[in-house]
Parts: C-alpha cells; sequence; structure tokens
C-alpha cells in the first residue's frame, strides 16, 4: 500500500502518458490535498454536500488504472469514479478532464467540466490545455477569456497553455494578436519575470511567423529581459529566434554575453545552442563569410564535446554543403559517428547545388546498409541525375533508381519521390519518361503539375506545356507561382501574346500578380513580344521590384535602356553582369558608340569583370565590332582574363567582317583552330561563309568550307545551308546543288538557299523545280521562299505562273504578301512589257506603294525603249522624289529613261539634279580574287592599278577583235549624249567589269577556269553585249559576271539570261 501523502503524485506519474496537462499541475494538487489532511480545509475539495470516502476506494481505483494503456481508459475511469461515488472529487474530476483531453474526447471533457460543482485555477488549467493539445486553439482561448471573468487569476500552467494555442496558430491565424494582448495581462501579474512563463512566451513570439521579423524579435528581446533568473532555456530560446532570422550577429553576441553571465552558474551551451548558431552562420547574408564563421563554430563544438552529437553534425554538415564549402561538409559528415538520413541529405544537397550530381549518387551508393533511407533521400538522389554532367548517363541511372523504387512501392506511397522523377527525367532531356511518370502516379499534387509543366517548358515542349496548364486548371488543382511563370516562358517561346494575356489575367485573379517572379516573366513576355506599352504598365504597377525587374525592363527598352538604368542607380539598386550586358546590347543595337564608352567605364567601376566571366568581355567585344571599332574590340580580346570561349572568338570575326576586314577574319579562324585545339563552332562557319558570300570570294569561302570538314561540321543544317548559300552567292551554283544533296537534314533555310540560288542564276527552271520538291517533302515555304519563287519566274517571263504562286501565298499558305513580292510582280510585269498590268496592279495593291516598288516601275520604263511609257516613268520618278528627294539613284534612272525616249532636255534636267542630289550616286567597280595573290580591285576609268598598262594594252585588243566579229557600242547612254562617237566608245570600254576581264586575261598563267567577277551596280547592256563578244574571243572558258541583280554566265557568245534582265 503506498503513503498516504503520495498517492495521488503516484496516481499522476502512472497516468502522464495519457493525461494532456503537465504532471506539476498535480503537484499542486498534491499539496492541496495534503493541506485538507492537516484539517486546514476539505471544502476546496469536495462538493457542498460533502460524502464520507475512504482511503481504500481512492487506492483500489488508482491500482485498476496505474497501469491501463486503453484508448478508453477515460470512460472507464470515469465510470469507476461514479460507481464509488468519488466523481465530486475535485481531484479526481481534474484527472477525469485531464484523461479525456489525452483521448481526444473534449466533448466528454466538457460535460465533465460543466457538472462539477466547484471549480479551481486546475480545473481551468486542465480544459485550457485540452483545447490546446487536441488543437482546438479558438475553444483554448474562450476558456482563457472565461477563466479571467468568473474571478479565477491564471497560474504558471493556464498561461503556458495559452501561449503554446497562439503559438499553434500563428500569425496568420490570429496567434501572434492574441499572444501580444496574453503578453500584456503577463505583464500585470507576478508571471512577468516568471522564467518559465516568459520561456513560453519567447518561444511563441519565435514561432510566430511575423510578416515583421523586427517586431516580432523585438517582442522577443522584451520577453527576455523581463526574466528575474534567466536559465540555459531562456538564451537558447532567444538565440533561436536570432538565428532563424538570419541576425548572425544577434545570435553569436546573444551566445558571448550567454557565456561571460554564466560565469560561476555554468550556462554550458547544450545541442540545441550549436544547432541554432550553425543556422544563424548559414543564413548570414554576408556569403563570404559563412564557412569562416562554420569553422570557428566547429572548433568550438569540438571544444565542448558535442562533434559526435547526430543533430549537431547533421547541422553541420548541412551548413557546409548549402554554402558551397563541400569538402568540410564531407569531412564532417565521415567523422560523425553516428549518422542518419538528415545528415546523409544535407550533404547530398550540397552537392546537387554545386552541380556535383555523380557525387551525390557516388555518397548514396555507399551510405546503403549504413544509413536507413527517407522519402527525402530518394527525391534528392533522382535530382541529383538532372545534374549529371551528361543528361544521358544522368537518365540511365535515373532509371535504375526509378525501377527499384517501383518495386519498393515509394511512388505510390510518395507524391514527393514522383515529383523528383518528373523534374530528373525532365533535366535529363527525356520529357516523354517525365510524361509517363507523371501518368502513371496515383495521386498528384500541385507540385506534380508544375514539374511537368516547368519540363516541357525547359525542353521547348510550349505547346504541350500551355496544354498542360488547361488540364491542370480542368483537374482543379491550384496554380503556384512557379506554374504561372513556366506557362508565360511557354507563350514567350511561342510568341502567344494573348495567351500569355489570359495568364496574366489569371494571375491578378490568384492574386499572384504582386509576385516579383511571375511579374519579371510578364516583363519578358511582353519584350519579346515587342509590347512596350504592356511592358511599362506590368513595370510601373509592380509594387517590389527587384534586380531582375530593371534588367528586364532595361533589355525591353532598347531606345530608353540608358534612362532606366540610371533609374535603376537612383533606387538603389547596384548593377551586376546583366545589367551591364542588357545596356551594351541596346547600343550596339543603335551603334552608340558613345553609350558603349560610358557603360565601359562603369564596368571597370563596379569590377563586375570577374564576377560574370566572359559574358560580359564577351558583350563590349560585340557591342564595340557593331559600333564598327573594331580596334577597342581587339584590345580587349588580347586581354580577356578569364580565356576566351566560343562566343569570344564568334564576336571578334564577326567585327572583323562587319569592318570589312575579311582577311582578318579568315586569319582569326586559322588562329582558332591553332588555339589548343578550339573548334569553330557552327555559329563561327555560318558568320564567316555569310561573309564570304556578300563579297563573293569562293576561294576564302572554299578555305572555310575545307576547315568545316576538319570540324565535322559538315553535316550540320545552319553550316550545310550557310554552305549552299556561299556557293550560289559565289557563282558555284553546281557546288550549291551538290552540297545541297549531300545534307542528312535540310530546314527552310536550305530550301530558301537552293531556291533563290537558281533564280539569281537565271536558270529559273530548276528554281521551280527545288521549289515542287521542297513541297512533296512537307517543307512549309516562308516569306523568303516565295521572293526567290517570284524572282526565278521574272527572270524567265512566266507571268501566270507568277500570279498563281503570287496568290498562293494567301490561299494556301496563309502568308500575307509583302512590299517585296509585290515588288518582284511589278518586274515581272515590267519586264514582259505588260504595263497596262503592271499600272492597275500597282494601283490596286493593298499598302501604299514605297520606293522600291516606283524604282522598280522606273527602271521597267526606262528599259522599254517606249516613249507613251515616258507619263508612268515619270509618274513613278515624281513618287520617289516624294519620298527620297535627295536620292541620286532615283534622277539617273530618269535621264536614262529619257535618253531612251531620246528626250534630251529632260534628261538633262534631270542630270543636272544628279548634282545637286546629297545622295550621290555610288561609284561603279568590280573585284576578282586570284588564287594565291588576293583581290584584285577595279573603278570605271581607274589607272591605279599597277599593271593598268597591260590591262589596256588588253582592252585594245579585244575591242579591235570585237569589232571585228560585228560588236557595235550601244552610246544611247544618258551620260554620253554630250560626247563624241570615239570618246563615248572609249568611257564605255573602260567600265570596271571590263577592266576586270582584262586584268584576268593579262595573267600568264594559262587556266581554263571560269572568270568570275563581281560588280556592285547592275551590268550595262553595252558590257553585256562586249562580254558575249569577249566569251567568243576566249573560246571554252566561261566568264561568270554577277552583279547587283543576277549571275551572267557567258560562253561561246551567249548568256544564260537569254538577254532577259
Amino acid at each position: 500500500m503506498l503513503p498516504t501523502r503520495n498517492w495521488r503524485l503516484h496516481f499522476c506519474r502512472s497516468f502522464g502518458r495519457h493525461v494532456a496537462f503537465p504532471a506539476a499541475i498535480f503537484q499542486e494538487l498534491n499539496r492541496s490535498v495534503a493541506a485538507s489532511e492537516n484539517h486546514k480545509s476539505r471544502a476546496a475539495f469536495e462538493a457542498p454536500h460533502s460524502y464520507s470516502r475512504s482511503e481504500e476506494q481512492y487506492d483500489s481505483l488508482i491500482e485498476k488504472y496505474r497501469i491501463s494503456s486503453s484508448s478508453h481508459g477515460a470512460n472507464r475511469f470515469h465510470g469507476d469514479a461514479l460507481k464509488n461515488g468519488i466523481v465530486a472529487d475535485l481531484f479526481i474530476a481534474n484527472t477525469i478532464i485531464s484523461r479525456y483531453a489525452g483521448d481526444e474526447d473534449m466533448l466528454s471533457a466538457l460535460d465533465v467540466f460543466d457538472e462539477m460543482p466547484v471549480r479551481n485555477s486546475v480545473t481551468w488549467s486542465c480544459l485550457i490545455s485540452g483545447y490546446t493539445s487536441n488543437g482546438m486553439s479558438h475553444d483554448a482561448f474562450s476558456a482563457f477569456r472565461d477563466m479571467i471573468s468568473v474571478g479565477f487569476s491564471p497560474n504558471h500552467y493556464s498561461l503556458g497553455s495559452a501561449l503554446r494555442a497562439c503559438q499553434k496558430l500563428g500569425e496568420d491565424g490570429g496567434g501572434l494578436k492574441h499572444g501580444i494582448q496574453i503578453h500584456g495581462l503577463i505583464s500585470k501579474t507576478r508571471y512577468g519575470s516568471d522564467v518559465v512563463v516568459c520561456n513560453v512566451l519567447i518561444s511563441m513570439y519565435g514561432s510566430c511567423s511575423s510578416s515583421s521579423e523586427e517586431v516580432r524579435s523585438d517582442r522577443s528581446w522584451l520577453a527576455f529581459q523581463g526574466i528575474a533568473n534567466k536559465n540555459s532555456i531562456s538564451w537558447n530560446s532567444i538565440i533561436s529566434i536570432y538565428s532563424r532570422r538570419g541576425d548572425a550577429f544577434s545570435a553569436f553576441s546573444l551566445f558571448s554575453d550567454m557565456q561571460k553571465e554564466g560565469f560561476g552558474i555554468d550556462y554550458r551551451p547544450t545541442e540545441y545552442t550549436f544547432t541554432s548558431l550553425i543556422t544563424a552562420a548559414s543564413e548570414s547574408p554576408d556569403h563570404d563569410r559563412i564557412p569562416t564563421l562554420l569553422e570557428q563554430l566547429l572548433a568550438r563544438i569540438e571544444m565542448s564535446g558535442f562533434s559526435q552529437d547526430l543533430y549537431v553534425g547533421s547541422a553541420l554538415v548541412n551548413g557546409f554543403a548549402r554554402c558551397g564549402a563541400v569538402d568540410a561538409a564531407k569531412k564532417v559528415f565521415r567523422h560523425m559517428g553516428v549518422k542518419n538520413a538528415v545528415s546523409l541529405n544535407g550533404l547530398m544537397v550540397g552537392l546537387v547545388k554545386q552541380k556535383k550530381g555523380e557525387e551525390a549518387f557516388d555518397i548514396f551508393l555507399k551510405s546503403r546498409g549504413e544509413i536507413r533511407f527517407n522519402a527525402d533521400t530518394y527525391v534528392l538522389v533522382s535530382t541529383s541525375f538532372g545534374e549529371f554532367r551528361c543528361p544521358e548517363v544522368g537518365k540511365r541511372k535515373g532509371k535504375e533508381i526509378h525501377g527499384y523504387l517501383i518495386r519498393k512501392g515509394s511512388i505510390d506511397s510518395s507524391v514527393a519521390v514522383g515529383n523528383s522523377l518528373i523534374n530528373m527525367y525532365a533535366k535529363c532531356e527525356a520529357v516523354e519518361d517525365a510524361c509517363s511518370v507523371f501518368e502513371t502516379m496515383v495521386d498528384k499534387d500541385a507540385v506534380s503539375w508544375s514539374s511537368l509543366i516547368s519540363g516541357l517548358d525547359r525542353n521547348g515542349c510550349f505547346e504541350d506545356a500551355l496544354s498542360s496548364l488547361r488540364s491542370m486548371k480542368r483537374d482543379g488543382s491550384i496554380r503556384s507561382n512557379f506554374t504561372l511563370i513556366s506557362g508565360l516562358s511557354s507563350c514567350s517561346g511561342l510568341l502567344w501574346i494573348k495567351m500569355g494575356e489570359q495568364i496574366h489575367c489569371e494571375s491578378v485573379k490568384l492574386g499572384l500578380n504582386d509576385d516579383v517572379s511571375v511579374s519579371n516573366t510578364l516583363l519578358s513576355l511582353y519584350a519579346d513580344a515587342g509590347c512596350m506599352n504592356e511592358c511599362g504598365k506590368v513595370f510601373g504597377s509592380m509594387r517590389l521590384r527587384d534586380r531582375v525587374s530593371w534588367n528586364s525592363m532595361i533589355r525591353a527598352s532598347a531606345v530608353d535602356s540608358a534612362a532606366y538604368f540610371t533609374e535603376m542607380l537612383r533606387a538603389g539598386w547596384d548593377p551586376d553582369g546583366v545589367t551591364f550586358i542588357n545596356v551594351l546590347a541596346s547600343a550596339a543595337s543603335r551603334s552608340d558608340l558613345r553609350l558603349a564608352r560610358q557603360i565601359h567605364s562603369s564596368v571597370l567601376k563596379w569590377n563586375c569583370r570577374e564576377e560574370d566571366g566572359n559574358a560580359l568581355e564577351n558583350s563590349l567585344l560585340t557591342c564595340y565590332g557593331k559600333c564598327g571599332e573594331v580596334d577597342d574590340s581587339e584590345r580587349i580580346f588580347s586581354r580577356m582574363t578569364g580565356g576566351r570561349d566560343d562566343i569570344s572568338w564568334n564576336s571578334m570575326i564577326s567585327g572583323y567582317i562587319r569592318s570589312e576586314r575579311l582577311a582578318d577574319a579568315m586569319e582569326l579562324v586559322s588562329l582558332m583552330l591553332r588555339d589548343g585545339g578550339k573548334k569553330p563552332d557552327r555559329f563561327t562557319f555560318a558568320t564567316v561563309l555569310s561573309a564570304c558570300a556578300s563579297v563573293a570570294t569562293l576561294v576564302h569561302g572554299m578555305e572555310v568550307h575545307a576547315c568545316a570538314v576538319r570540324a565535322c561540321s559538315v553535316s550540320d543544317v545552319f553550316v550545310g545551308s550557310a554552305l549552299v548559300d556561299m556557293y550560289a552567292k559565289c557563282g558555284r551554283i553546281e557546288y550549291a546543288s551538290k552540297v545541297f544533296a549531300s545534307m542528312p537534314l535540310r530546314n527552310v533555310y536550305t530550301w530558301n538557299s537552293m531556291v533563290s540560288g537558281y533564280a539569281r542564276h537565271g536558270d529559273g527552271s530548276k528554281a521551280l523545280q527545288i521549289f515542287d520538291r521542297m513541297k512533296e517533302e512537307s517543307q512549309v515555304p516562308d516569306h523568303v521562299t516565295f521572293v526567290g519563287v517570284l524572282s526565278a519566274c521574272s527572270h524567265m517571263g512566266l507571268i501566270d505562273e507568277g500570279y498563281r504562286h503570287f496568290e498562293s501565298m494567301r490561299k494556301e499558305y496563309q502568308l500575307v504578301p509583302q512590299v517585296e513580292h509585290f515588288s518582284c510582280m511589278v518586274d515581272l510585269l515590267g519586264r514582259a512589257g505588260e504595263f497596262d498590268k503592271l499600272e492597275e496592279f500597282v494601283d490596286g495593291m493593298p499598302m501604299s506603294p514605297n520606293v522600291l516598288i516606283w524604282r522598280t516601275v522606273l527602271a521597267a520604263c526606262g528599259r522599254a525603249k517606249s516613249r507613251r511609257l515616258l507619263d508612268l516613268g515619270t509618274r513613278a520618278a515624281e513618287k520617289i522624289t516624294e519620298l527620297e528627294p535627295e536620292n541620286a539613284v532615283t534622277y539617273i534612272l530618269l535621264a536614262n529613261m529619257y535618253a531612251s525616249g531620246e528626250r534630251w532636255e529632260s534628261m538633262a534636267a534631270a542630270r543636272r539634279r544628279i548634282k545637286t542630289a546629297s545622295a550621290g550616286k555610288e561609284a561603279g567597280c568590280s573585284w576578282v580574287c586570284v588564287k594565291d595573290d588576293g583581290v584584285h580591285v577595279f573603278v570605271s576609268g581607274g589607272k591605279s592599278h599597277p599593271r593598268i598598262d597591260a590591262i589596256h594594252e588588253k582592252l585594245g585588243e579585244l575591242h579591235r577583235e570585237m569589232k571585228a566579229r560585228g560588236y557595235v557600242p550601244e552610246t544611247r547612254h544618258s551620260s554620253l549624249h554630250d560626247l563624241e562617237l570615239e570618246n563615248k566608245e572609249e568611257i564605255l570600254s573602260h567600265h570596271s567589269e571590263r577592266l576586270a576581264v582584262a586584268f584576268v586575261l593579262t595573267l600568264k598563267k594559262k587556266s581554263d577556269m571560269p572568270i568570275r567577277i563581281m560588280k556592285n551596280l547592275r551590268v550595262c547592256v553595252d558590257c553585256h553585249t562586249a562580254f558575249k563578244y569577249i566569251s567568243e574571243i576566249v573560246a571554252g572558258r566561261q566568264i561568270v559576271l554577277r552583279d547587283s541583280n543576277r549571275f551572267h554566265h557567258f560562253k561561246d557568245g551567249e548568256c544564260s539570261c537569254n538577254d532577259y534582265w
């Protein structure tokens, strides 16, 4: 039998695991009962109608339920108390309430409470504690208010329970508001300095997620300061508050104060202290100092003997790993006496963040058998596969883990594991596998949908991503900011502005439009679509802006980028590398050298070069190249500190090409190949080949072709397309055809190059054949395709077929004809002499004819040699002078037209206008490329060539031979009208293309290779005739002349254009 004074305390301990209230309350009851047994007062514990009871009844009841663990123990205990007639005993009734609360039966507890004739503060505390422990925080507050209203003063336990209820509700549920009110009540009582109550108060403030961290920490600090006798729990609680806030300085200062105040009292830091300090160090805003702080903490932990503690070690591993100190994390992990999934997961998180997926997987494999993995472990190992250097290897390893998880049944039991597999497959570029995982998941949450949509967007499956977004909405899942961001990104990829606007509206409905990331993605969408008004509205409506917001706006606004850059600085934001890259891109697009130099100075001032590696220096290279300052580009290129990447080389090569320094560009390509074996990429080859095509340097183009062969890049569709275009523009259409035929894959640019190439070479029938093949192979033509097709019809005089193709643009391919297509049709009708149809066509155009259209009309009237067309030509000239009054080309065409119609006075007036026009006539020049001797350039009547005497001698020979064969000079040219016949013939014979062909014929080296001459203007009628005669004289040798319109292939007195050009 138990001693009389201790039986109730023994009862409390026996039921301690069932009751919801602390055992200390029952110690208070025990003291009260002891007082009653000393005959001070029994009235406080019994009902007004007291009854006799024996210790045997109590002992029997206690012994019966002492070891009971039944979930219905409260009901039985209550029933036995009723049978024994002791239910009205205050101690027994309080115990029944607490036991019902422990069984989560608060209705029965409340019934007992309501039936009690007498209650004390312990009764109220039991009820409040029961409500709190069962998650009924608002009921707990109501009971707390009722307790005070009926005159009971709150004690430790009722205050503690009420504060824990506040803690469970959090700020959003009103917990912080109630907690502050209770804090005010506490400050008016003797518990204002009580260490137990104040510790709970600090914990409550720490757990309530306040929107204002400063306010929350200040209230915690006030509660801490008010404690009369602090203990280690007080110190640990306040340190934890500042640690979670990320205020490492305050947390460590408090730790120092704790040790100073604890001198003599021995406030030893515990595992909780060190865990909080590790959290504080890890969350420090000074990222560079985090590893140092953690190293210092590690030394202190080792001194305190907690280096083997599981929780401290796990926190250290996690802290080191997250700040990038992976080696230190691995060292701590290896020396831990006991490891668990938390410590392993912390290390794997750091490795995955550092893109060390292979190492994370290796540690996972080594930990098998030693550590029991949890769901988070499988989530992390799945994530690690997406960070493998080779996506294919990552996918293969991921499939192995996927199979294991299927056998284990983890996918069906954990949504997070399924989500990680979706994310893993998406990062490994296995979109179909990601979709398969999603489809087979039994349970899906919002993260599942977001992972799928994000993965589809990341892999360029934009339409599928938007389709999944619609399915998610139909499924009823709540769209998060991440989901909307992926949807907007897909809209940007497709330039689906209407869909983007719908998602924008949805973000407003969901209240996510204030999310900075969502707004930034909207800015990017509207910027990519060129919707600057919407872009400005979104930016103006943003309540919060980050650096990304400013960078997006600077990128979007090419014209006002400098103004936004200035506003960004005024708003207090420091620019980063992306900021400068965006402003430099704006300066480059406008060739604004002044802005480029100012930004370059700012880059040096902010010292951003090292931070962003080559990206910023590459932008400077590109900007100076586009501004024509290639010397500055050279200086930057030669001093690049981070090593040159492919973009650096390509930017420098593009700069040379833009400055017409093709030889330097070719030399740089050769140097690139020698620089540590660096291989030019497809952009390099496409850029250089485009430059070769623009100046028609076949020799250089073939050198680049050889480089592409050595680099194994010929099979690339972009390089192949550039080769086709280069050979076509350099006059080797047969080479272009061979490259075209050998390409394993073709895109629309490849087909366009071939169609345009044949059209440019005057072989319209082959151009149309290629177009038919293009349609047969299901390649959809675009606007450029039809420019080539209509040009082919124009060169061949196929009026009906030209009309048919022109109409098919809108009817079959939903392509709206542009001004270039109308110009081709005007040229077609003009060359065919269908001037009535031409005038009707121009008058019926849906847009106002521009300079290109009217100049084509004027040129056609000049070729017609018909006086009746002078009115149409004059009308065209008047329209051109309205649009471009100072362009000399207009007056040249007009003068030639008048000369053809023998209206000499009008011709003279037109020629006088040429002299006064601000935009003068471009001088005619031709050039040839000679192997091992470079490019030779000639201008009409030029005498600067070192071999000019031999050239003139050869021209004389050719002229005499041509006359002997029947050549008659065409001297009706407007510029020759006032000259004598001999002077007219001499001027014609010294045109630049004739000087070029004579130069080639003076070379001692005999060759049967075609003579290839390039000319910047359209060849005149007389030179075209002369070249036919010259091709007879140099029998068996072809002459290829490329003028501004097309190629002419002269051989044996004939031209490929059949005099139709």
